[in-house]
This record gives structure tokens, sequence and C-alpha cells, in this order.
């Protein structure tokens, strides 16, 4: 229930400071330049990203600590289990952009690596030959289809994003999203909300663990820790847009949107 209500209020705030950027001219931005995103709500993004470095050092460092340590073949398998789970967002967006080869891709590798694959701790798709897979998310196809990222924001808890791309995440909520559907907004047999809200926790302490020391250095060498966060997460946003291989420095492959979807 309390995170319903965390969810009504994060996006009902978005859709009103979307409303202002708009009547000013700031919402509908070019989607092929990272640099044209407006900081228009410089004062509240500051205080909400000092909120989620006071959370990381509390909960989120220490335990991506341990977890980094953790054998390989664990992380592994965690990480595919999350990435193998990520398809039943990225399938519907593949086909919402055209992309209906590698929607058929797809989902031939999340029933592969769901049954074969044990839940998907086994990325047997890959070791079959199977086409790599690249994530998808509402936001990516609102830009596919032209619509500017508006604003950058820093959400409570959930970090770094842009005002489409908040907006666009409504859509997990509202039927989008099937792992959610059989956990949260349905009474199922098998699944229940703690599983919907663990997953969700295990893949940010697994994007924390993937990239602990790159986060560490990035802070330790910046000036402004702020600025440095804002311009890779943009930076790292954009070439997902447009499907790019060049991977952001200072960073692995991991997905800076995987906390959010």
């Amino acid at each position: 229930m309390v995170k319903k209500i965390l969810i009504i209020l994060i996006t009902t705030f978005t859709l009103i400071v979307n409303v202002k950027a708009g009547s000013d001219g700031e919402l509908l931005l070019k989607k092929n330049d990272p640099t044209d995103v407006k900081e228009c709500w410089e004062g509240f993004n500051r205080a909400s990203f000092a909120l989620n470095r006071g959370l990381d050092k509390i909960i989120f460092k220490p335990v991506a600590s341990v977890y980094k340590n953790l054998p390989t073949p664990v992380k592994s398998g965690v990480s595919n289990s999350l990435e193998n789970l990520s398809n039943v967002i990225t399938i519907p967006n593949n086909l919402l952009q055209g992309e209906f080869s590698k929607a058929g891709v797809n989902t031939g590798r999340f029933i592969i690596n769901t049954t074969v694959g044990i839940l998907g701790l086994i990325d047997v798709a890959t070791l079959m030959g199977l086409a790599e897979y690249e994530k998808e998310d509402y936001g990516q196809t609102l830009a596919v289809h032209g619509v500017g990222p508006g604003c950058y924001i820093v959400l409570p808890v959930l970090g770094p994003s842009t005002a489409r791309d908040t907006v666009a995440s409504i859509a997990n909520f509202t039927g989008g999203d099937a792992w959610y559907n059989v956990t949260v907004r349905n009474d199922t047999q098998y699944f229940n909300d703690a599983d919907y809200y663990l997953s969700k926790i295990t893949a940010g302490v697994d994007f924390r663990g993937k990239n602990y020391d790159s986060i560490e250095n990035l802070e330790t060498n910046s000036i402004d820790f702020y600025a440095s966060v804002k311009s890779l997460y943009l930076q790292d946003r954009q070439q997902r847009i447009l499907n790019a291989k060049t991977i952001v420095n200072t960073q692995n492959d991991s997905d800076w949107e995987e906390i959010e979807n």
C-alpha cells in the first residue's frame, strides 16, 4: 500500500512539473543530443541526489560491498535471472517500436532461459547462438517515436531520469509490466507483492555491485559528483535509445535504468 501511494505521488508530481515545463517550451526537445536536456529543477534534483547518496552509504553500498565479493557464478546467475525477467518489458516495446524480429528473438530467449535455463539463472539462449539481448522500455519507445526527454529529474530512491522516462514508467503499473501484473496488481496463486519488491531491491544491489569501483572512483575524482552522474546517465541513456554499442567511460555495461523498470 505504501509503495502504491509513493508511485502515485511521484507520477502526479511529474505530470504537474511537465505541464509547467511545457508552458515554457522546454518539454519537447531534440532526442538526438543529451546536452539538450534541460535542468529545470536543480534545487529539487540536488536535494533528491543528496538523499539518494545518504541511502546509498547506509544501505546499498554496504550490501553491495558484500555482494561483489560473492562467487562469480552466483553473481552471474542473479544478473542473468534479472535480465531474463526484464524481457517482459522489452518484448512489448520491441513490438511498439516495430522491431518484430527482435521481439521474436527475445520471446525465444525468454522461453528458453526461463525453462532450460532454470528461471534465467543460466543464459542458455546465448549459448545456443541467439542474438545479443538489448533492453528496451517505454521511455525508449517514446523517444523512438520522436518524444523529447524534457527536463532532467532525480527521483527519490529511484535515481536519475527525465520527464519523458518518468511519465513513461506509468505504463509499468497500468498493465505494461507482466511481472508487476502477476505479483502486485493481481492476486495470483504463485506470486505476491514481496516477490516484485525483492526483485527490484536485488536489481539495485546487483547494479551497485557491478559498478562499485566505478562509482567510488567517480565520486573521488569529481569536482561536482552530481554533475558527473547527470552527464554519464544522459549519455548512457541516449546510447541505449539509439542502440549504440559504445560504453560510457567509467561504467560497465550495466543498465542505469535497471532499478526503475
